[in-house]
């Protein structure tokens, strides 16, 4: 598994006999960039990337990680801006660069070049782009900015190819993230492929399948009764495990409030799963146990640390509770409404739709009250940035006083099929 650490020491990879086991510890390389990918051939190691403007390549030891040959540019792509995601293929006696030019927006596109040499010089497809929604004919369509796709040929000989692509709401702007799409292709011998005969893909799409298998469908409720967090939950930054229990409380999830906000940078105490349709609904109970005067404990609709929504609950003195929604938008901080509570347990239902998402709250788990709505837009990657998508998290906040914030469930429910 290869990646890139942006922050810190650029291109690694690491490697495991288990991939539900223990991995090794990760091989530094020396070429730089981003969207780093590995070729193999007669027992060599082809390692590309983008250090510069344009594709590079070069091979290295697969053991060691050290750079065997000089980088060289093999293709800068057809003209479009950031070529990037490379990906080499031996087709038929040609090599395959795939790779994605435009940026992870609106002109996001799929282009493809091959040579007999694995080092170039490579001929464009005179038909590309080979898979976009640029163009007038997919102006419309549900799903957008596709781009940074692979191929994959299937045991009976079928052709596919996934590739990154986002759904936009509330006219232009997207906030599921980029989300990973199947799409047919064909690919004869000697010839370009071709992706769903005209370069552009459906949420539906008529085309010859491997078997079917069972869905596995998930569950609505999560009653947090097992021993680990499920794998699609995410914590932020690097998280301080001693603030999170699953055993303390039997059946809840007990947070440990400290000092760090959804605001701040560092550990806050927060976790959350992706918001994976457009039309759903989150609905929690939150319990304030044993807490002291200013400890705080809610549910976010979460897209990065400087644009995010809280609904919340606050322990007051007087064995009073507040509960407020609370919009951050870069350095605008806005209460939208807050209303007392007595002591006790609440319920946080946030129902988003394609414009806004809607806040309410109960504190009998039936009789839901709004405190207020927010619009989706201002929490999209177009306005906050970023590509990875909204979360909908459970946190903790308030400095480090008495007492925890303990969750006894937690619902996701999809309110259509998209």
């Amino acid at each position: 598994m290869i990646t890139t650490n942006v922050s810190s020491k650029g291109n690694f990879y690491v490697t495991t006999t288990d991939p539900t086991g223990e991995w090794s510890e990760p091989i530094w390389l020396e070429q730089g960039g981003i969207d780093p990918s590995f070729y193999f051939e007669d027992g060599k190691c082809y390692f590309s990337s983008i250090p510069g403007g344009g594709i590079s390549l070069c091979e290295i030891d697969p053991k060691t990680g050290k750079q065997l040959t000089p980088t060289r540019k093999i293709w800068d792509g057809t003209g479009g801006r950031y070529p990037e995601g490379p990906h080499i293929y031996k087709k038929d006696g040609y090599y395959y660069l795939l790779i994605a030019e435009g940026g992870t927006e609106y002109g996001h596109k799929v282009t493809i070049a091959r040579s007999r040499d694995i080092y170039g010089p490579y001929e464009s497809n005179p038909a590309n782009p080979i898979l976009t929604h640029i163009g007038m004919n997919a102006q419309d369509s549900p799903i957008q900015g596709i781009g940074h796709a692979d191929f994959i040929q299937a045991a009976d000989g079928s052709w596919w190819s996934v590739c990154l692509a986002f759904r936009p709401q509330s006219y232009l702007h997207h906030l599921l993230g980029r989300e990973t799409f199947l799409v047919p292709m064909t690919w004869e011998r000697n010839a370009w492929p071709i992706i769903n005969g005209d370069g552009t893909m459906q949420l539906e799409m008529e085309c010859k399948t491997l078997p079917q298998q069972p869905k596995t469908s998930e569950p609505t409720r999560l009653d947090f009764d097992s021993e680990k967090m499920p794998l699609n939950w995410c914590y932020l930054f690097n998280p301080k495990m001693e603030n999170y229990s699953l055993a303390e409380r039997k059946g809840h999830l007990s947070l440990r409030p400290t000092a760090i906000h959804t605001d701040g940078w560092g550990s806050p105490t927060f976790v959350g799963r992706r918001q994976q349709h457009i039309d759903c609904q989150a609905t929690t109970s939150i319990e304030l146990n044993g807490c002291e005067t200013g400890v705080e404990g809610g549910l976010s609709v979460y897209m990065t640390n400087r644009y995010h929504y809280d609904i919340s609950t606050t322990q007051l003195t007087g064995g009073k509770q507040s509960v407020k929604l609370f919009c951050r938008l870069g350095e605008i901080g806005h209460t939208v409404g807050e209303v007392t509570v007595p002591k006790g347990k609440v319920f946080f239902r946030i129902v988003a739709e394609p414009d806004f998402y809607n806040f309410y709250y109960s504190t009998n788990g039936k009789d839901f009250k709004s405190l207020g709505k927010a619009d989706t837009r201002f929490l999209s990657s177009e306005t906050a940035g970023g590509f990875t998508g909204v979360m909908f998290g459970l946190y903790a906040a308030g400095g480090k006083k008495r007492g925890s914030v303990d969750f006894d469930w937690f619902d996701y429910e999809p309110l259509n099929k998209k």
